[in-house]
C-alpha cells in the first residue's frame, strides 16, 4: 500500500500515515513558474495499491488539478490500483441544476476525477448522498457522526440534549445522529433570499431548558448557524452548540461565529484548519484521520468498510 499525499491538508495526511504506521511517499506536487502543477512521485510505485489524500478545499481549482494530476501520474507509473481520498469533496454543492442554463458542477468533477485514472473514490459526508450515482467507479461516502458521537457523549449529559437540524434538507443527517445517542430532534425551517444569506422563520419541535446541538455537513458564511442559534435561545434554549463536518468557514465566517450567541462550533479536519480557527475562542477541531486511516486499511485488504458505521 502507498500513500501520496497533495498539498491541500498535510497535517492530516501524516496523522493518516501515523494511523496506519505506513510512511508517505516520496513525492514532489509543486508549481512551476506560471503556477502550473507539476508532479512526480519519486518511489516505484507498480502493481501498488495507492491512496491519493487531497481534499478539494481552497484554493479549489488548484487542489483539483493537484489531485488530478498526481492520479495520472500514477496510472502512467502502473500502479495497479488507484483510490482517490478526498476528505472534503469540492463543488458537491452544485449537484443540481437549481435555475436554466446552470451546471452540474458536482457530475463534472465525478467525471474528470474517473478519467484522470481513479478506480475508487473514498470521501466523507457528501453534501448529496446521491452524488455517488455521480461516478462509474466504486465510492464510499464515510460519515463524520461516530466521532462526533463520541465527543457528544463525553461533554454533554444527552438525557438534556436535543440534536437540531438547521434546515430541512439536513434532517436525515441530524435524524441519524439523534438515533444514536437517543435524543429528541428539533428543526430550523429557514428561508434563503439570495446565496450566502439566510433568514430564520421558525423552529418545530421543543427546544427550551434544552442543550441544542446544531448539526450539518458544511459551514461556509456561518449566516445560518448564527441565525439558527439566535432563533432556537430566543424559544428558551440553554444552550447552542454546532457539530459540523467540513469547515469551509469563507470570508469573514470565523469574525460572525465568534462574535455570535454559538457555545463553540466544533469542525473536523477533514479541511485544514486556518490560524483564525485555531485561536478562536469557540470553535474547536475533531479529527477525522483515525476514521479514514480504518477505512483506508480496510479497503486494501478487501474488508468491510461500512460495517464501521453499524
Amino acid at each position: 500500500m502507498k500513500l501520496v499525499a497533495g498539498n491541500s491538508n498535510r497535517p492530516l495526511s501524516e496523522a493518516i500515515a501515523a494511523y496506519l504506521k505506513t510512511p508517505l511517499t516520496k513525492a514532489q506536487v509543486r508549481r512551476f513558474a506560471d503556477m502550473e502543477v507539476f508532479v512526480e512521485i519519486q518511489e516505484n510505485v507498480r502493481g501498488e495499491d495507492t491512496f491519493v489524500l487531497q481534499s478539494t478545499s481552497y484554493p479549489a481549482n488548484d487542489n483539483l488539478m493537484e489531485l488530478l494530476i498526481v492520479i495520472d501520474a500514477l496510472r502512467r507509473s502502473s500502479a495497479r490500483r488507484i483510490t482517490a481520498v478526498l476528505p472534503y469533496f469540492g463543488y458537491a454543492r452544485q449537484d443540481r441544476k437549481p435555475g436554466p442554463r446552470t451546471p452540474i458542477s458536482a457530475k463534472l468533477v465525478a467525471n474528470l476525477i474517473t478519467r484522470a485514472g481513479a478506480d475508487r473514490v473514498l470521501t466523507v459526508d457528501l453534501h448529496a448522498g446521491q452524488i455517488q450515482g455521480f461516478f462509474d467507479i466504486p465510492t464510499d461516502n464515510l460519515y463524520a457522526a461516530p466521532v462526533m458521537v463520541r465527543d457528544i457523549t463525553d461533554r454533554f449529559d444527552t438525557s438534556d440534549v436535543t440534536i437540531v437540524s438547521p434546515d430541512v434538507g439536513g434532517v436525515v443527517r441530524a435524524r441519524g445522529l439523534a438515533k444514536r445517542i437517543d435524543a429528541p430532534l428539533a428543526i430550523v425551517d429557514k428561508r434563503r433570499e439570495r446565496p450566502g444569506e439566510s433568514e430564520v422563520m421558525n423552529v418545530i419541535g421543543g427546544v427550551e431548558g434544552r442543550t441544542c446541538i446544531l448539526v450539518d455537513d458544511i459551514v461556509d458564511s456561518g449566516g445560518t448557524l448564527c441565525n439558527a442559534a439566535d432563533a432556537l435561545l430566543s424559544r428558551g434554549a440553554a444552550s447552542v452548540h454546532a457539530y459540523i463536518t467540513h469547515g469551509v468557514l469563507s470570508g469573514g465566517a470565523v469574525a460572525r461565529v465568534t462574535a455570535s450567541n454559538l457555545s463553540e462550533l466544533v469542525i473536523t479536519d477533514s479541511i485544514q484548519p486556518t490560524e483564525a480557527v485555531r485561536v478562536a475562542r469557540n470553535m474547536r477541531t475533531l479529527s477525522i484521520a483515525p476514521l479514514l486511516g480504518e477505512a483506508i486499511g480496510r479497503t486494501a485488504l478487501e474488508e468491510s468498510v461500512s460495517s464501521l458505521f453499524d
